[in-house]
């Protein structure tokens, strides 16, 4: 994990941001693909996670835009490494900024029957921070499936691509509304439908131990991260032309290149042997 100090930031970022036409655009197609998904699957309402951080928070927002506010289920679902202020965010955006239905489950009695039963994790940071976020998941879809309700994911495009997110937790979606888009036009998009600037640029944290961040954990800020996503994975420039047009050493991008590949089981089905005949 890097310090706040070694935290690669480009010299020369792309800029990724949407023109006011494109942003309408994009919020546009978000709503209906929300909306046609909630019809293909039969339903009428959807359940989500909400986390006080800026995925959750814009996807809520476009998600009531999309249903209205009483087709919209909040869950908030803090663990003992949970800052009181994203939390406190959370249910700001439900209650203060949607008005949508709510509630807050404690996980760490979830967490602790887990770890009760298999004690051998106790102590392991990841193992169990990934058990937080897929006791997370199991509530959205016990939620789910008593309200016949459809679980919105709140995954980015940057976190997509290099696997930042836990595998069955909140991967474990029915459908991604805002997965098309890199984390710096989150940032603008949510801006852009109403989301205060305190929460639009917060310091991004997947919360799974106390004191963690994105930019920590990954090694770089995102603006970098989307620019060597943006340049090298998705545009196909030779990884010495995006470290030099970015102005980062060649090892970040390569270390972005082997978080792609080292990820790729995660954007897929799992594997099985052909058929025989």
């Amino acid at each position: 994990m890097a310090t706040a100090e070694s935290i690669v930031r480009a010299d020369e970022p792309l800029n990724l941001t949407f023109s006011e036409a494109e942003l309408e655009a994009h919020r546009d197609h978000i709503t209906s693909f929300i909306e046609a998904q909630v019809d293909a699957a039969g339903v009428d309402t959807v359940v989500m996670g909400l986390s006080g951080g800026i995925d959750s928070t814009l996807v809520s927002h476009l998600a009531v835009e999309a249903l209205g506010r009483d087709a919209v289920h909040g869950l908030v679902m803090p663990s003992e490494v949970n800052r009181a202020d994203n939390m406190s965010d959370a249910e700001r955006v439900a209650n203060d900024l949607l008005g949508i239905e709510y509630d807050v489950i404690e996980i760490n009695p979830l967490v602790d029957a887990f770890l009760d039963a298999y004690p051998d994790a106790e102590g392991d940071q990841l193992a169990v921070g990934n058990l937080r976020v897929r006791c997370r998941a199991v509530l959205n879809y016990l939620a789910g499936n008593h309200e016949q309700a459809l679980v919105l994911g709140t995954g980015n495009r940057s976190e997509a691509l290099v696997g930042y997110y836990t595998k069955y937790g909140d991967g474990a979606v029915d459908c991604h509304p805002i997965a098309a888009l890199y984390k710096q036009q989150v940032r603008q998009l949510a801006k852009h439908v109403g989301v205060p600037d305190d929460l639009a640029e917060k310091t991004a944290s997947a919360e799974m131990w106390a004191g963690q961040t994105d930019a920590d954990e990954m090694g770089m800020d995102y603006d970098t991260l989307d620019s060597i996503l943006a340049l090298h994975i998705d545009g196909g420039v030779p990884a010495a032309g995006t470290a030099d047009q970015l102005g980062v050493p060649l090892d970040v991008v390569e270390t972005v290149r082997e978080m792609y590949e080292s990820s790729a089981h995660k954007r897929a089905m799992p594997p099985g042997p052909d058929p025989l005949y």
